[in-house]
């Protein structure tokens, strides 16, 4: 902090919030410049990501443990920071096979948010709070907020209420300036400042994306979700779907169509018990008491190898 600002009792600047000066004329130069400006700042974004991956394996250790206890994992955010929580949340039950309960998305300002700006949602520290009180979190789930610039007030009032509770907390942000909340864990890509000032729905929002994906999905994993690089546990509700669990199937058990057809209708559509009956020599029954014993992961329940 500047002795200026120190003498005004300001608080420091968000990254997000400062100037680019590699963008500063992009209002002036041709488009196909402006694109390259775009470009080049968004390939900064994985590696600040990178710069996280310990805390961000710390955030799946952390899910996965509330998971195994019946707990959930919450995305709570406001705008874009919201959007991405709620849309990640989404994603999972048709991916993973999981309830829509299991992953949930908050966003200030309730649906509507979703497609439109609520004015002043976001500064209602109540909300967060309330929001939380709503889905009725407990002490087995784990919060996520997510806040380009850490300080969001509907985000606070919702981790300052999964503290006192006794649930998970984890703070993304991308923002290393100023005071942000004692959270269990830290997630803090710092991509610098945007390319439009202050527009955290660009660098910040996809590093934002990427840590919930990688959260969610490699979480998913670790219970047991993905055989190999396969969503075993697809739900196959539509035609795609349906042709994508058949591939599944045959790629995992490395068997012809015919083959994969026969053991997915004897297993009533479940592309994990298909796989395990087609590459074993148990029946459906002792199939699924294989899968109930070693908690639903695949590898074990086929005796292949731990890479740990």
């Amino acid at each position: 902090m500047s002795d200026k600002n120190a003498a005004n009792n300001e608080k420091p600047q968000a990254l997000t919030e400062t100037r680019n000066p590699r963008t500063m004329y992009i209002d002036r130069v041709p488009t196909r410049d402006a694109v390259k400006y775009f470009i080049n700042e968004d390939m900064t974004i994985s590696r600040a990501v990178e710069a996280c991956a310990e805390s961000i394996s710390q955030a799946v250790e952390m899910v996965v443990g509330a998971f195994k206890k019946g707990g959930r994992l919450v995305y709570i955010g406001a705008g874009t920071s919201g959007r991405l929580g709620v849309l990640d949340a989404s994603e999972c039950p048709p991916t993973f096979g999981v309830s829509p309960e299991m992953v949930v998305g908050l966003i200030a300002g309730g649906a509507k948010a979703l497609t439109a700006a609520i004015e002043n949602a976001e500064d209602n520290v109540e909300a967060g709070r309330k929001d939380l009180e709503t889905i009725k979190l407990s002490e087995c789930d784990v919060v996520t907020g997510i806040t380009a610039s850490g300080t969001t007030p509907y985000v606070m009032g919702g981790l300052d209420y999964a503290k006192s509770i006794g649930a998970g907390t984890i703070l993304l942000c991308c923002n290393p300036y100023g005071e942000l909340p004692k959270t269990d864990i830290l997630i803090n890509p710092v991509v610098g400042p945007e390319v439009i000032t202050g527009s955290t729905r660009l660098k910040s929002g996809t590093a934002c994306k990427m840590v919930l994906n990688i959260i969610s999905s490699v979480s998913m994993i670790r219970i047991g979700k993905v055989f190999e690089n396969l969503m075993v546990d697809v739900m196959a509700t539509n035609q795609k779907l349906r042709q994508r669990a058949l591939r599944i199937v045959m790629e995992g058990a490395q068997v012809p169509n015919y083959i994969a057809e026969a053991r997915l209708e004897e297993a009533e559509g479940d592309v994990k018990l298909a796989i395990l009956l087609a590459k074993s020599d148990l029946n459906v029954k002792q199939g699924k008491i294989k899968l109930q014993q070693t908690g639903g992961v695949l590898y074990k329940a086929l005796g292949e190898i731990d890479y740990e």
